[in-house]
């Protein structure tokens, strides 16, 4: 009975908050994409056609607009990653979803489509995850299909951009969110790995040790993760947002077309950027006459993972997996661009 109603508590907090910041904002955010056929200016440059030189200036300026569109996002992220950690059970988590296999890598991808956060806001959740012995494989793919596979962005870019763009991100989405979790998980040792339920008893006996009071763990897992995942979080924007000129250097520039999706595909992985805001960033490389492969590579890379993501991850997953999944976006984003640049 009690793991039944922690279990509840857990799930009310997370659709209220998930309601407030992510489902009610969004209704109204689709309602003006099917009308308008745009959700605002690209945050990349706004409704200029360069990137600002990369300065203290640039990097405030882009830190402050990505904070005020992710701060609320970025909050509810940190609170339900802690609460994961003192409400659901470990027992039930690990015998749900402690092994690494298909069938736990797909409940992990399904159970990020009511989520819809960005890469940053849903890392310290899959963080939580992990660390309550969630499989590697599910803990990843909640993370990976939350910004890859979010309803709302799906709908949105229909709109504004067109349904091939949908048909190519749901495709290269699904095989991120899933093949990659899979895969990277099976490049963890078992000492990196959820332990087997068997063994649960012994590394946390609860039951033999009094715990402190809810409450109190709460606030402690909950500054622990703050230390570990905010101050790499706030660090890396300010450096992306005054590089942005040299990660995207051929905006407003003639380049090879190849050559343009590598960069992007490059460039794409490492930037950040709230939730749908790479719907805009293509809308106005489009305009500037750019083809379909860069913004085909965008379209996947950019909502994918980002430099501060990867550092948040990093806190708790191997640096071979890190980096394997890094390559896998940058080269699927590759693909995505070639296909992107025959059929758009």
């Amino acid at each position: 009975m009690k793991t039944i109603l922690l279990i509840m508590i857990f799930l009310i907090i997370a659709a209220a908050g998930l309601s407030y910041v992510k489902w009610w904002p969004y209704y109204h955010k689709a309602v003006n994409a099917i009308a308008n056929h745009t959700i605002g200016s690209s945050i990349l440059a706004g409704k200029e056609t360069t990137l600002p030189n990369p300065s203290w200036s640039a990097a405030w300026d882009y830190a402050v607009t990505y904070y005020k569109a992710v701060w609320k996002a970025a909050v509810l992220g940190i609170v339900l990653g802690s609460l994961v950690q003192v409400l659901l059970p470990s027992g039930w988590l690990q015998r749900a979803l402690g092994k690494t296999s298909l069938r736990n890598t797909a409940i992990g991808g399904l159970a990020s489509v009511p989520g819809m956060m960005c890469t940053c806001c849903a890392a310290p959740i899959a963080i939580g995850l992990h660390k309550k012995r969630v499989s590697p494989a599910a803990s990843l793919a909640f993370w990976l299909g939350n910004p890859l596979i979010n309803p709302a962005t799906l709908i949105f870019m229909t709109f504004v951009l067109s349904w091939k763009f949908t048909v190519i991100r749901i495709v290269f989405g699904l095989i991120i969110t899933f093949g990659v979790s899979y895969i990277a998980a099976r490049l963890m040792n078992k000492s990196d790995a959820a332990i087997p339920p068997e063994a649960l008893e012994k590394v946390m006996p609860t039951e033999q040790q009094p715990e402190a009071p809810i409450w109190l763990r709460w606030i402690k897992s909950m500054w622990t993760m703050i230390l570990n995942v905010v101050p790499a979080y706030f660090v890396s924007v300010l450096v992306l947002g005054a590089a942005r000129a040299w990660l995207f250097p051929s905006l407003g520039e003639s380049m090879d077309i190849l050559l343009m999706v590598i960069i992007f595909s490059i460039a794409g992985a490492l930037f950040v950027i709230p939730t749908a805001a790479e719907i805009p960033i293509i809308q106005s490389f489009l305009s500037l006459g750019f083809g379909g492969g860069p913004a085909a590579a965008l379209l996947v890379v950019l909502p994918a993972v980002s430099l501060p993501s990867l550092l948040m991850i990093r806190s708790s997953f191997p640096a071979r997996v890190v980096w394997f999944i890094l390559a896998s976006v940058i080269g699927l984003g590759l693909v995505s661009g070639i296909v992107g640049a025959i059929v758009l």
